[in-house]
């Protein structure tokens, strides 16, 4: 086995890379990483390749013996640089995928971004079968667009592929972050920019806990998951025949409910 990680630097990239060279079922294997900024340290069983995503030169040498793929790159919202990323870089992938004697699984990790995770109003659990819902933006559209290249290269060529489908990724101590009112907040919302600087400032040093409400004021509940359980989801996947054009939602045994954290 050889395979081709983009995005290989991120948290999940690096996670999944240490636990792959280390597991006793590819011990034979070797890895190659598409790195375009970032570099990672070559060893005698991981390659590096370097430029963008969207040159089809670059993904021809990067596929060049690759069995199997792992495509993790991608981009916030960055609407200069995201249909590189989300359309060209993945359509070159997937066309040498196709073309490939030695290919054998595309894996993609999807976002809930696409579904529009705690955006709009779920009144049931969301699940495989539903139809995506982006939220506004174009990160949001560009989990959509992934996953359904990967879905009609099922259907126009019968591709070996698999999409794992993952909420917020977290580690360390990202949650805690996501809970702070000051400036070093994770993600989104920026908790201090919905009140007063003064007010902002207060919760920040009294390290108050916000709680997100729906519209009609219930506290939000909302899906994560840890870097090591997803990496876990890679690994049972890559080289499963059971996984063949399949599309798992890789979550926890219950949402975060925002009013419980507090």
């Amino acid at each position: 086995m050889k395979i081709l990680v983009t995005g290989a630097t991120g948290k999940v990239g690096q996670t999944c890379l240490q636990r792959f060279l280390a597991e006793d079922r590819f011990i034979d294997a070797t890895a190659r990483v598409l790195c375009h900024n970032r570099l990672l340290e070559e060893t005698e069983r991981l390659e590096v390749v370097q430029g963008s995503i969207a040159d089809r030169k670059v993904v021809t040498e990067a596929m060049r013996g690759v069995t199997h793929v792992l495509h993790l790159a991608t981009c916030k919202d960055t609407p200069d640089e995201v249909m590189d990323v989300t359309v060209k870089g993945l359509f070159w992938l997937l066309e040498e995928c196709r073309g490939s004697s030695a290919f054998e699984q595309f894996v993609l990790i999807g976002g809930d971004a696409g579904m529009g995770h705690f955006f709009y109003s779920h009144p049931v659990p969301v699940t495989e079968e539903q139809k995506h819902s982006a939220y506004p933006g174009c990160y949001a559209l560009s989990k959509v667009i992934e996953e359904v290249m990967l879905e009609q290269y099922y259907v126009q060529y019968d591709l070996n592929g698999c999409c794992l489908r993952a909420p917020w990724i977290m580690e360390k101590d990202d949650f805690r972050h996501t809970l702070s009112f000051g400036d070093d907040v994770f993600g989104g919302p920026v908790w201090k920019d919905l009140v007063s600087k003064e007010d902002a400032k207060r919760y920040h040093e009294s390290q108050t806990i916000p709680v997100m409400l729906d519209p009609e004021g219930n506290p939000i509940q909302r899906n994560f998951v840890h870097v090591e359980d997803l990496v876990s989801a890679i690994l049972l996947a890559l080289d499963n025949p059971k996984a063949k054009q399949q599309l798992f939602n890789v979550c926890m045994d219950e949402p975060v409910h925002y009013r419980k954290v507090a």
